[in-house]
């Protein structure tokens, strides 16, 4: 391939542009629904919404989509809204990025997946994600707090994630 085609216009292929629209929409809804659970007193450290897009979007249409929401919903949320809090944006950039991937390799190995694996991937990115926040803050009680107060949001990603991406995955055999 010349180099002038990279260049020209339309030179994004089809692949290219559904995947930037897909990531669009999901960075839409990982931006709608945390504003939605703020309206609860610590909604979005009991529900985790920041994350449930990125799931379903790794999952359902691959990496590309999932590193693309994963990165750009938490940096256009603290922009706009201020959450997630610029101290601990990088602890929800690496559990989003940890998300995007897991769930991303897992959607290589079956379009549906079984609620076991939905969970496995929510598990890993929780516990390694967890890891990190740790070494970032120092702080334990930082780290585990989305094991002690985002068990509902967990609980929601396996249980609900599972669900949209059965539906989707339906969707798109049809």
């Amino acid at each position: 391939m010349n180099t002038s085609t990279l260049y020209a216009p339309g030179a994004l292929t089809f692949t290219c542009r559904r995947t930037y629209l897909l990531a669009l929409a999901f960075i839409a809804g990982n931006i709608v629904l945390p504003q939605i659970c703020h309206l609860v007193p610590q909604g979005g450290m009991i529900l985790l919404p920041i994350y449930f897009f990125t799931l379903i979007g790794a999952f359902a249409f691959g990496w590309r989509v999932g590193i693309l929401t994963a990165i750009a919903s938490p940096l256009i949320n603290c922009a706009l809204f201020g959450m997630p809090a610029p101290a601990i944006l990088p602890a929800i950039l690496t559990k989003s990025a940890l998300l995007a991937v897991a769930a991303g390799y897992t959607s290589t190995l079956t379009r549906r997946p079984g609620l076991l694996m939905v969970a496995a991937v929510v598990l890993f990115y929780q516990l390694f994600g967890s890891l990190a926040e740790w070494a970032y803050t120092s702080s334990f009680q930082a780290a585990v707090a989305d094991f002690r107060l985002g068990l509902p949001g967990i609980l929601i990603q396996i249980f609900g994630g599972w669900l949209a991406i059965n539906c989707l995955a339906r969707i798109r055999k049809d």
